[in-house]
């Protein structure tokens, strides 16, 4: 367990481990289910699924080559969805791999001075996050959405089983509630420089309500999180309609995934 991260090596993931790997010169991390055989489940924005360019700079997490040299099913995903099944050398696109940890103590969590890398609540047995990808690769998880409903938000779900009753707040990505929680710091801590002359003192202050400000957020410890079925998703997010309308076309268009050993 580290410090700000847990880095891993390849050959200590295990099938149904939530792991995730930095993009950008670590400006933001990718998350996705490890399902063994070499393969990951991740969620990714749709409209960059179809884009063929090589360079992306205004898009989130632009999509790699089309085809991989190693798996012949790698970037398998069911019309209109993000979810994808990559190989992890083409989800980790040659950076290293970190594991997510789960059931962290709060004092853990609080000393993660970045989010997106643990939470309290606990993981389901690995079948059942398997099985929850697997279904989800099949049905979709839904629009992308950077706040609300990213890959790390996917990963959790998979993990936990966890949805959020009110989809008007923030979702349960450790990221995104980093990002909101810096400058509500910030602001929060701003009058106390007129009591604490000493940039030290501030500093502790505003880290330490950054902090406190991810707990709050973290789905181990909110009060608006219900464990739902995979099976029942579609229905608790409302995407009931979306979901029966691409039903059919899924099954037609569906090609044999072989579960990873």
């Amino acid at each position: 367990m580290g410090l700000l991260t847990n880095k891993v090596e390849r050959d200590e993931i295990k099938a149904g481990d939530h792991i995730y790997t930095y993009r950008a010169v670590f400006t933001y991390s990718h998350h996705g289910i490890y399902v063994g055989g070499s393969k990951v489940v991740h969620f990714r924005p749709e409209q960059n699924l179809n884009l063929i360019t090589e360079t992306s700079s205004d898009s989130y997490d632009p999509a790699p080559p089309s085809s991989c040299p190693t798996f012949p099913d790698c970037g398998f995903r069911q019309p209109n969805s993000g979810v994808v099944l990559s190989c992890l050398d083409c989800f980790l696109r040659n950076g290293s791999v970190y594991c997510f940890e789960y059931g962290v103590t709060p004092s853990v969590f609080l000393t993660k001075l970045r989010g997106g890398t643990c939470t309290t609540a606990a993981s389901d047995p690995p079948e059942t996050v398997i099985q929850r990808a697997m279904y989800l690769l099949q049905n979709g998880f839904g629009n992308y959405d950077v706040f609300q409903n990213n890959c790390e938000d996917f990963a959790l779900y998979c993990k936990s089983g966890l949805l959020i009753v009110d989809r008007l707040g923030v979702g349960r990505s450790g990221q995104a509630s980093s990002i909101i929680g810096a400058p509500l710091a910030a602001i929060l801590s701003s009058p106390l420089k007129l009591l604490m002359p000493s940039p030290v003192g501030v500093a502790t202050v505003t880290a330490g309500m950054y902090c406190m400000s991810r707990y709050a957020t973290d789905i181990g410890v909110r009060s608006d999180v219900v464990k739902v079925a995979v099976e029942d998703l579609a229905v608790n997010l409302g995407w009931l309609t979306h979901h029966e309308e691409t039903g059919e076309a899924n099954e037609t268009s569906n090609r044999q995934i072989s579960m990873p050993r």
